[in-house]
């Protein structure tokens, strides 16, 4: 009856429900507290699977929000630095809120995580990425990247400013985690192999990848487009300067 009562919202009903199944295993298997699992055999609610990337005038309309943010002191710096994080890594939102200065390589560009949602992992870091990083004063001996309104404490909430930039930006339907999507989606569509792109994002299994195939036509379609026009150009006499279709040897 309690997941039921979540069918209105299917992805939190069946996350909840996910959370307490696994509460309620180790009940029964580590702590020998209980004698089931009432969650086995609770049928999922469907989910339906939602896609959003941002294009690149959604990209400037919230890059022009940010700047404007900064500059006039609209928002504090720490959410405004996670929300550029976000969106220049490609990393999920509890990676940037919990990141500590002991994981920053600037040496060598990266961010060394010891505990993902998928176990330790490298990211690694784009120009753009470091000189946000390098913009962040490090606030005494806090060992936070991202810090929290009170002493010694992280950022625990960017919902409330991601919120007010949004909507600033026109951006009503955008999710926070929507920015990891378009991180990715960037890179498919510029040709990168989803094997790529499933290892800069830190997935472990090619599945949770395989939501960007479809953004890889993309280049895929420009190359046929280039193809015909020179084969069309070449056949009405037209060509100019005909490239050569023939495989090189090797």
């Amino acid at each position: 009856r309690w997941h039921f009562e979540m069918r209105g919202t299917p992805y939190e009903g069946n996350r909840a429900l996910a959370a307490l199944s696994k509460m309620m295993s180790l009940a029964l298997t580590d702590w020998e507290i209980c004698a089931d699992n009432p969650c086995r055999g609770i049928k999922r609610h469907g989910e339906k699977k939602r896609e959003r990337f941002l294009s690149e005038a959604e990209f400037a309309r919230l890059g022009d929000v940010l700047a404007d943010a900064e500059r006039t002191g609209g928002e504090a710096p720490g959410p405004l630095a996670a929300i550029r994080l976000l969106i220049l890594t490609g990393c999920r939102l509890s990676e940037v809120t919990t990141l500590r200065w002991e994981h920053v390589d600037i040496e060598h560009g990266c961010l060394r995580l010891p505990d993902s949602k998928t176990g330790s992992k490298i990211v690694h870091l784009g120009a753009p990425a470091l000189k946000v990083l390098a913009t962040i004063q490090r606030q005494g001996d806090s060992p936070w990247v991202i810090v929290g309104k009170k002493p010694d404490t992280r950022l625990t909430n960017l919902h409330g400013p991601w919120n007010r930039l949004k909507a600033k930006a026109g951006l009503p339907d955008v999710r926070i985690h929507d920015l990891r999507h378009s991180f990715a989606s960037v890179g498919a569509a510029a040709g990168m192999s989803l094997l790529l792109i499933g290892k800069m994002l830190g997935h472990t299994q090619a599945a949770t990848t395989q939501r960007y195939a479809h953004l890889g036509s993309n280049p895929v379609k420009q190359a046929v487009e280039m193809v015909t026009d020179k084969i069309a150009a070449a056949m009405s006499g037209n060509a100019g300067e005909v490239v050569s279709l023939r495989q090189e040897d090797g």
